[in-house]
């Protein structure tokens, strides 16, 4: 085997290599008499088909196979011996042929250099929140409201209340897509509706019906009406007014309090208020920690990885939407939208990598036993939920993977400034940190 490589740009690589043709025909037929000691064919008492016969037969499939493994084998020998790390599959390519020698390519990308920069002037804001009396007053009024019964009224509609509705549409005396519905269901004043179709509705009694028109916006997603004026006929059918449940033992065994004690509640509900609060924090500072390590590493990044991680982000979102019920074909995924974020995730891989190795940040078992314990607190049985995660691998590999990060953080803290810095509690929660 003669072999070369060449440098094609900052991470892509080309291998020139040969095989030599007596050694591939040497393995040829040294797997067809294996193959056909065994070999049943009709006509034939088993293994005692004739070798030109299993020749004809499978000769080119073993061909192929032969020189595969061949090339592959000669691919892995030059890597090694180069010492060249392989990001993603080499594209290989048949050069040229003669009696004595087959000559192939192989171009492929390898992994950059890592080198990372100082980061003891980054800033790290470590969010400052109490969770007071207060913040969990409106935790529990956030509880109600999700447990909002919807009870029918006869009074005027105003914002909150459930309608039931038909409505007509017609734009320069056509009717169009979309525009009519017949027992439709919406909130009041929630956003969903246009502005003039809320207006509208608002003020209006179960068995009245009214015409209005409304203007769509030029960015509409019909097409056939956006930027057109339309005229609406409104007939409400039914009345539905909010009804929050009573803060009492009821809504305390609601929340899983099984004696109905709304001190115990309460207790129950600021403990996983400030499990959240506290995830929530976790989440700004590791954000601002990798952020630093990204801008204190910059680095060319394979494509090859790139292409393989946004394929990845695009299966997970497409699944998730599946799960949801949504149609990919109503729903195209364009892969271009995921690039940004694999890019950045292969980019800290690639850095996480390299400082798990040269500061020994590997986390340690107990180190993975507390994310998992701190995981399942959120759940009803938490020891069983660690048991889970102790039979299931990929999960736990998760969980490995969330510990490391969490080591390259303190890490991160420990070098750069960290500064402390006051945050409202609503401020934080409302941000989805």
């Amino acid at each position: 085997m003669a072999a070369n490589v060449e440098s094609l740009g900052a991470l892509e690589r080309r291998v020139s290599m040969s095989v030599a043709v007596a050694e591939i025909d040497r393995q040829v037929d040294e797997r067809l008499k294996k193959l056909a000691r065994d070999l049943r064919m009709p006509g034939f008492r088993p293994g005692k088909v004739p070798l030109k016969l299993v020749a004809q037969t499978y000769g080119p499939q073993v061909r192929s196979e032969v020189l595969g493994d061949a090339v592959q084998k000669a691919f892995t020998e030059l890597v090694k011996e180069a010492n060249l790390r392989v990001a993603g599959y080499p594209r290989i390519e048949k050069k040229a042929a003669d009696d004595k020698a087959l000559e192939f390519s192989a171009t492929f990308e390898v992994y950059p250099e890592v080198k990372l920069g100082d980061i003891s002037a980054a800033s790290i804001e470590r969010p400052q929140v109490e969770v007071d009396d207060a913040a969990l007053d409106r935790t529990i009024e956030i509880l109600r409201k999700q447990r909002t019964r919807f009870v029918p009224a006869s009074r005027p509609a105003r914002d909150g209340d459930r309608l039931t509705v038909d409505f007509e549409g017609t734009a320069a005396g056509q009717a169009f897509d979309g525009g009519k519905a017949e027992n439709f269901v919406f909130t009041l004043g929630e956003g969903r509706m246009l502005p003039e179709f809320d207006a509208a509705a608002r003020g209006m009694s179960p068995g009245e019906a009214k015409t209005f028109a409304v203007r769509f916006p030029d960015n509409y997603h019909g097409k056939e009406v956006a930027g057109k004026e339309a005229s609406f006929r409104l007939a409400l059918k039914g009345l539905e007014e909010p009804q929050l449940p009573e803060l009492d033992a009821e809504f305390a065994k609601q929340l899983g309090v099984a004696d109905g004690d709304l001190a115990k509640m309460r207790s129950e509900i600021r403990a996983n208020v400030e499990r959240e609060v506290k995830k929530r924090v976790d989440a700004r500072v590791k954000g601002q920690a990798l952020q630093a390590l990204l801008d204190a590493a910059p680095m060319d990044l394979p494509k090859s990885l790139i292409a393989m991680e946004t394929q990845q982000l695009l299966e997970r979102a497409a699944a998730d939407l599946q799960a949801r019920g949504v149609k990919l074909e109503k729903l195209p995924l364009n892969p271009a939208s995921f690039e940004g974020a694999a890019k950045r995730r292969v980019a800290l891989g690639l850095i996480i990598a390299e400082l798990a190795r040269a500061e020994n940040l590997q986390p340690k078992p107990a180190e993975v036993r507390s994310i998992v314990e701190r995981e399942a607190q959120s759940y009803e049985s938490p020891a069983e939920v660690v048991k889970w995660f102790y039979m299931q691998p990929q999960r736990l590999s998760e969980m490995e993977g969330v510990a490391l990060e969490a080591n390259v953080v303190k890490w991160v803290l420990s070098k750069a400034k960290g500064v402390d810095k006051p945050v409202s509690f609503d401020e934080l929660m409302g941000s989805g940190a």
